[in-house]
């Protein structure tokens, strides 16, 4: 095919691509064509992720690698079809903000920050050398191929001649396709409708190479597997850990690449159109990959040793002689890669333009910025930045070598994007999320990738052989592609995990250690809760700092003047004004300052407002939110105080029960030693004296005295096995209470006549009041008399007073009847009033106990059956008991 012809045919294609753009957008600026902005073609236009290395390198890709090019495709499907929620949530959140590119949602979800914006916008350039370099290799060796198939050869000016000339061709078409609207975020109809054109264009073309080397140079698909199964391609090894690393990439690429943003977010007119692009983007994935293994195959059968597998779609067709259809599949190539880098230039430019152009403008005039053609200025800083970002994939394309496969090439350009990731979905999901943490893990991030991957790609142009193998000066754990001793691993996923891990790490500490602004947290509010909030932005402005006239004259610097005035004029409309200068209320600079952002970025829109409007303000709505959630905050911080207190007092609570259960523990092994001695000291007696009884031939009268003692230990033991049994029924709840109504007064009587066999040596004075005893109550007589005879048996045993008093109270309160027992000694010891109603508990003074320390807790479990407490009073000048009686009371009377 003569090289003219080829030209003609490019230029012809080119011209065809401007013509449908320029009609789609005068006919869609006067209403027509509804159907352009359907989701069939936004869609399609989202096939600029199937650039010249989906076309020409997924083919390389696969005669190299075998399968392991599905993950290309693998990574978007997973994200449209599973994460569509996130895209609809980046749509939303670009609709309300104006956001214009990736840049700008960063920028204005933290705080409108220029400084992040420059660092996006460095990071997406360099990232997108690599790319733009592979587009101008895919077009440069498409172009050898038909030179090299031409008999005659076209006198062509060299590899890199050529690569000159298609640079320069896409800088100039792209500067005339793509500067022609100043407001990036108004749809580019004509844009959009060029790249699903050339979506078909493309998908047509390598599906129609496909279907002449299965049914054209093979017998169909039998004879296809066959080969297939044959073919070194059937023996690919999978690698786990490289595929996971891949379809990430991949996954990260498809929403941080600037050219994919432009168009999935920017472009989008409709945030339903995503329902459709779920599944129908990844159904144009899966044609664009169908025949990508068996030209593969058949090419590598084919075609001489030495052919590049990267090419295999134009070199197959033309082996057997088919110009038309290489044409065809040239042209496919053709518009992978200038779709491509009409969109990426576009996207970069914007951002060059916005976030490093027009600060440094602005940084420049002492004066609001109301004179001077800012429009003018922005116009050209675009197309001057469209020209230098395609020089710059054409340096990276000379110092590379132009010789890399192409898939390896757009890895690198993957793995520099996925960089903005952290940042970017912390920043739409998480409220907490600050700038100072973004500037760390994009830096971070941006650093390592440099470092690790991106420079050393260039080869010893840059990096010495020295250096990558010694690290530098001679430091080998900071090998570029050893980074931290970790050696064995592929560069790629080298550079891919330490990147992303220290990224995301620096984002997250970053982000805890700092605390964001108001603006800040006002519009991490907008971003979080971008669905249950209104259309209204973020951000507002004082009262009646700026005037009129100002703000018409900036927005048509910036504007143009008939947009500016048609603007100004519906605003005074709706605010029932004349002429065209409303009132410079909040609202309307807000929304002025929103539709600058569309063409100059958030942060420059906000940064010339506020010359104009003083400071912003936040509004009612944002301060409510963030007071909001500082309250949230305070009230997590009390309820962690409150847990915190709660804890030290259950570990205070548990060293005591602690300490009480082991003083328990000492006890009940000193009750088992006395209960013991208690019950072999009557046995002893009772076995010796009976054994004395049986040998016989005794004194009637020591008879009698030793058969008394038996009958008096033996009532001792039965005693004791009582008090066991006693206690044990009344702590099993199994006690049959007899209730009938019981004269307290009597019971006392009773309970000292039972207790006056107690050392009944002692003189004890007992001090009463018969008038205050005249009580009746409805109680178990027998049981409460047993409590009333343990108290005073115990005061006449233990009250150490010389001349021993115990003196009982009785009094009537609001249906409860108190009875205290209070004696004239030394009381009980502190130390052991806490324990004395413990089941063990025994004083320390063994002489003083005596007893087999059962009685207290006898009386405890009798009061709690009869619904009644006993409890020990301290600080009475000696032992003291108060026994409380509830239920119904009535006064002594006849009966």
């Amino acid at each position: 095919m003569p090289f003219n012809v080829l030209v003609l045919s490019c230029v012809a294609y080119v011209i065809l691509l401007f013509l449908v753009a320029f009609m789609v957008e005068r006919r869609a600026a006067v209403g027509a064509l509804p159907w352009l902005r359907s989701p069939i073609v936004y869609t399609l236009s989202l096939s600029i992720y199937c650039t010249a290395w989906t076309f020409y390198g997924a083919v390389g890709y696969a005669a190299r690698s075998g399968l392991e090019y599905v993950t290309i495709y693998l990574g978007p499907t997973l994200v449209f079809i599973g994460w569509w929620w996130v895209l609809r949530k980046l749509v939303r959140i670009g609709r309300q903000q104006r956001v214009t590119s990736i840049a700008d949602l960063i920028s204005s979800r933290y705080g409108k920050s220029n400084l992040l914006g420059v660092i996006v916008t460095l990071i997406a350039v360099l990232a997108a050398t690599p790319y733009i370099a592979l587009q101008l290799q895919s077009v440069t060796l498409s172009f050898n191929v038909f030179a090299s198939a031409t008999p005659a050869g076209w006198g062509m000016p060299g590899q890199e001649g050529t690569a000159i000339w298609v640079a320069g061709g896409l800088a100039l078409f792209t500067i005339l396709f793509g500067t022609r609207n100043l407001d990036a975020n108004e749809q580019h109809t004509g844009v959009v409708m060029a790249i699903a054109v050339e979506a078909v264009v493309k998908l047509v073309a390598l599906l129609a190479v496909g279907i002449f080397v299965v049914w054209g140079i093979a017998s169909g698909p039998a004879d296809i597997i066959a080969r297939i199964d044959a073919s070194p391609i059937a023996d690919w090894d999978l690698q786990p850990g490289r595929w996971a690393g891949l379809m990430f990439l991949a996954a990260a690429a498809v929403v941080c690449l600037p050219r994919m943003f432009q168009v999935l977010v920017v472009e989008n007119s409709d945030e339903r159109h995503l329902a459709t692009a779920s599944w129908a983007f990844p159904l144009y994935m899966l044609l664009m990959s169908l025949f990508v293994v068996p030209i593969a195959v058949v090419g590598l059968q084919v075609m001489p040793e030495g052919t590049n597998p990267d090419l295999f779609v134009l070199t197959l067709p033309l082996h057997y002689g088919q110009g038309g259809l290489a044409m065809l599949a040239f042209l496919g190539g053709f518009s992978s890669a200038t779709s491509m880098v009409i969109v990426a230039a576009i996207a970069l430019a914007t951002m060059v333009s916005n976030h490093i152009v027009m600060p440094l403008w602005l940084s420049m005039r002492p004066q609001p910025a109301v004179s001077g053609d800012v429009r003018r200025l922005v116009l050209l800083s675009r197309r001057l930045s469209i020209a230098g970002v395609l020089a710059l994939g054409f340096a990276y394309y000379r110092l590379s070598g132009g010789a890399g496969a192409l898939a390896a090439i757009g890895l690198i350009s993957f793995v520099g994007v996925a960089q903005i990731l952290p940042a970017m979905l912390g920043g739409i999901f998480w409220r907490g999320a600050t700038r100072v943490g973004a500037v760390l893990g994009l830096g971070i991030g941006f650093g390592l990738w440099c470092y690790t991957l991106f420079l050393p790609s260039f080869g010893e142009a840059v990096i010495p052989a020295r250096m990558l193998a010694e690290g530098p000066f001679g430091i080998g754990w900071l090998r570029p592609q050893a980074l931290f001793g970790v050696e064995g691993m592929d560069p790629l996923l080298h550079a891919t995990f330490w990147s992303m891990v220290l990224n995301s790490i620096a984002f997250c500490l970053g982000s805890v250690l700092t605390f964001p602004g108001p603006v800040e947290r006002a519009q991490g509010a907008a971003f979080v809760n971008v669905f249950e909030r209104g259309g209204s932005g973020p951000q507002g402005w004082a009262q009646g700092k700026a005037e009129a006239e100002d703000l018409l004259v900036m927005a048509q610097r910036i504007l143009g003047e008939e947009p500016a005035l048609a603007l100004f004029q519906a605003e005074a409309r709706a605010q029932g004004k004349a002429g065209y200068l409303p009132d410079p209320v909040p609202a309307f600079v807000e929304r002025l300052e929103r539709r600058l952002a569309g063409s100059v970025g958030a942060a420059t829109a906000h940064a010339m407002i506020s010359q104009l409007a003083g400071r912003a303000a936040v509004s009612v709505e944002d301060l409510m939110a963030v007071a909001n959630e500082t309250a949230q905050i305070m009230e997590y911080s009390a309820r962690l105080e409150a847990q915190q207190a709660e804890l030290t007092r259950t570990a205070r609570q548990l060293r005591e029960v602690n300490e009480k259960l082991t003083q328990l523990s000492v006890q009940k092994d000193a009750f088992l030693g006395q209960i013991s001695h208690e019950l072999r000291t009557p046995m002893t007696s009772i076995r010796a004296f009976s054994e004395i009884l049986m040998e016989g031939g005794l004194p009637p009268e020591v008879t009698a005295r030793q058969a008394g003692i038996i009958h008096q230990e033996a009532i001792r033991l039965t005693r004791l096995l009582d008090d066991l049994l006693d206690l044990s029924v009344l702590e099993n709840g199994s006690v049959q209470l007899t209730l009938g109504l019981a004269n307290i007064g009597e019971m006392i009587d009773r309970a000292l006549q039972a207790a006056a066999h107690t050392r009944p040596e002692r003189s004890f004075v007992v001090i009463r009041d018969p008038a205050a005893e005249a009580l009746f109550v409805q109680t178990d007589a027998d049981r409460l008399a047993q409590v009333f005879i343990n108290l005073i048996s115990n005061a006449r045993k233990y009250c150490d007073a010389e001349r021993p008093e115990l003196r009982i109270s009785v009094r009537q309160k609001g249906g409860r009847v108190t009875v205290d027992f209070v004696d004239n000694g030394s009381g009980i010891p502190k130390a052991s009033q806490a324990l004395i109603f413990e089941k063990f508990a025994r004083l320390t003074d063994q002489t003083r106990a005596g007893g087999a320390g059962l009685g207290l807790a006898i009386c405890r479990e009798v009061m709690a059956n009869l619904g009644g407490t006993i409890s020990y009073l301290p600080g009475q000048g000696g032992a003291a008991f108060r026994v409380v009686l509830p239920l119904r009371l009535q006064k002594a009377g006849p009966t």
